[in-house]
């Protein structure tokens, strides 16, 4: 008869620190818990500015892929192009008479000698006419200019830089369209963590 007795005082006398300890993990249970939330709300705004960043690296691609091959077919159009009209005038050129001939094979000649400034001056309005359709794709409004005002003119470019600064132009436009989509996910995650603080904070 002392056997369970003794035992039976020695379970009541530890109950109390048993307790303790239950309420002291639980709550260590809970900080962590918070911690690993805390974690992965980071890790998962991180991972979505990763598949951002990864989406807008694919239209950049796919936009200078789609530039590249235009340029291309762009590039075997004209070299056809003057292929068939030098046949015309090798044609043609028989049927003048010698002064002609020499004129128009003169003129031939001055065609074929295009400068470094004429390039520049090609490049220029390309690209002046390429920021004017942009804007109208934009819905920009196109305020007149005050009297006496011509429009900025675009820095002289060399022929060899003239198809990266057309190609910088369309990055800028989307790295602009990138950086409010990555602000409005920023913002957008802040208030997702505000909300579910505040619920944490109720319960």
């Amino acid at each position: 008869m002392m056997f369970p007795q003794s035992r039976h005082s020695a379970s009541s006398q530890s109950s109390q620190p048993l307790k303790f300890t239950t309420s002291d993990s639980c709550d260590r249970i809970k900080d962590e818990f918070q911690f690993l939330q805390a974690q992965y709300h980071s890790l998962k705004l991180e991972c979505d500015k990763l598949a951002t960043e990864k989406s807008e690296m694919q239209r950049h691609y796919i936009m200078y892929y789609e530039m590249s091959y235009g340029l291309n077919i762009e590039m075997h159009k004209q070299a056809e192009i003057v292929k068939r009209l030098n046949g015309i005038c090798a044609q043609v050129l028989p049927y003048l008479s010698q002064e002609h001939q020499q004129q128009v094979m003169g003129a031939i000649e001055r065609a074929k000698q295009v400068t470094p400034p004429e390039m520049n001056s090609i490049i220029r309005q390309q690209l002046q006419v390429h920021q004017l359709s942009q804007l109208q794709g934009l819905a920009l409004p196109m305020t007149p200019l005050p009297l006496g005002l011509t429009p900025p003119t675009l820095p002289s470019v060399s022929s060899s830089s003239g198809l990266l600064s057309l190609s910088s132009i369309l990055a800028n436009h989307s790295h602009a369209q990138a950086q409010l989509a990555k602000e409005d996910k920023a913002r957008d995650g802040a208030e997702r963590e505000q909300r579910e603080e505040d619920g944490d904070k109720s319960d």
